[in-house]
């Protein structure tokens, strides 16, 4: 058992400072319940009281997180839940605009509100934690160096926090600014969560039983809409994904990309819309029409240092194993494009906020949801 405090601290959170030692922790890399027992304020903040949301000096805002509770279940996800607006909330308002046929003004006006509204779900939920939500194994310290990962029995989360905020599609910090820093995180305890609660767990038909798992952990609806092809622009950063019959074109080659892809604002029914990181100016987002042949869940990771950006091309190669801190995430979609897919990442907050390797990389949970969403073989178009 640790406070949300401790666990915030083990996640980098910049207003917590380390009181006492650390259980069970070992040397760095192993896998076991590794956790600090205790946290302080940092200096300047011992006597900076908890403000509960709702009111002033909260640093969640109660409106703005209502709305990404209710954007996320309709299936137009900002990113993190967390009480803040950003670019990645205004198109995540635009794209459920568009989807219900109202003015598209990326403002979370009266009218938006309203639709959101008709969901009818609270915003959060008091639920007592189980060994599902928060049972190992863990990883603390998690070693930085690919080497040092690639002796690991698993990419694991590093602490029961960090996997909670997962499950929720939240982050740490937000789950301690819910609940206070003093509040215990364990089987039994009950916190003040996100309600991303799905209406049942029942999914029938799955890829295999590793989805099923993956389904039921990040709390995805088994009620998904079915889609036919996603269309991402490298201009706003998102994936929106249609249903209806797949634009005519030719499909791009390694040896021939065909003319550059340029659909019109309709080209289906918008059914979903996630965000995402895409290519950087060195790898850049491999414009053309793809499929997306097959999908690996849990899957291993091939670190490849002179594919990967910021990387030693020197750097000698490893095979990582599966994990939710592996560098593509909990899932793989193959493209037909060598050496590219749609995957997850270790790093949820920055999907929309930062670059890839010219992959499509989404959080966790909304790769998994695409995957219930868009059977193997779809269409992937990317346009400029």
């Amino acid at each position: 058992m640790a406070t949300l405090a401790a666990g915030a601290l083990m996640m980098g959170a910049a207003t917590m400072a380390l009181a006492h030692n650390h259980q069970g922790e070992g040397k760095a890399g192993n896998a076991g319940q590794a956790a600090p027992t205790t946290a302080a304020p940092a200096k300047g903040q011992e006597n900076a009281p908890w403000v509960p949301p709702g009111t002033p000096g909260s640093p969640i805002d109660g409106t703005i997180f209502h709305a990404q509770v209710l954007l996320d279940v309709a299936g137009f996800p900002s990113g993190v839940i967390d009480g803040k607006k950003g670019m990645v909330f205004g198109q995540a308002i635009r794209g459920f605009q568009q989807s219900r046929g109202l003015p598209v003004t990326g403002e979370l006006d009266g009218t938006t509100r309203a639709e959101l509204l008709k969901l009818n779900r609270p915003s959060t939920r008091l639920l007592q934690l189980t060994e599902k939500d928060v049972g190992g194994p863990f990883v603390y310290p998690f070693p930085d160096e690919a080497a040092a990962q690639a002796e690991l029995d698993g990419l694991h989360y590093r602490n029961m926090l960090e996997k909670l905020a997962e499950r929720f599609h939240t982050t740490p910090e937000t789950i301690v600014a819910l609940n206070g820093p003093d509040k215990l995180i364990g089987p039994g305890q009950v916190l003040r969560l996100p309600n991303v609660l799905p209406s049942g767990r029942e999914f029938g038909d799955t890829v295999d039983e590793k989805q099923a798992k993956l389904l039921d952990f990040f709390n995805v609806d088994p009620t998904q809409p079915r889609a036919d092809f996603v269309v991402v622009d490298k201009s706003d950063g998102v994936m929106r994904v249609y249903e209806g019959q797949v634009p005519e074109g030719t499909y791009s080659t390694e040896e021939n990309r065909g003319p550059p892809p340029r659909l019109g604002p309709n080209p289906g029914k918008l059914v979903a819309q996630f965000p995402v990181t895409m290519g950087s100016e060195r790898d850049p987002l491999p414009i053309g029409r793809w499929k997306a042949t097959t999908y690996a869940f849990e899957p291993d990771f091939k670190y490849q240092p002179k594919l990967l950006l910021g990387k030693d091309p020197n750097e000698e190669e490893q095979l990582l194993p599966p994990g939710p801190n592996s560098p593509v995430g909990l899932a793989w979609l193959d493209l037909t494009k060598e050496n590219y897919g749609i995957h997850g990442t270790n790093s949820p907050e920055t999907i929309g906020r930062a670059e890839s390797s010219g992959c499509i990389r989404l959080s966790n949970w909304d790769v998994i949801r695409l995957s219930r969403i868009l059977k193997p073989g779809f269409t992937a178009i990317f346009q400029a």
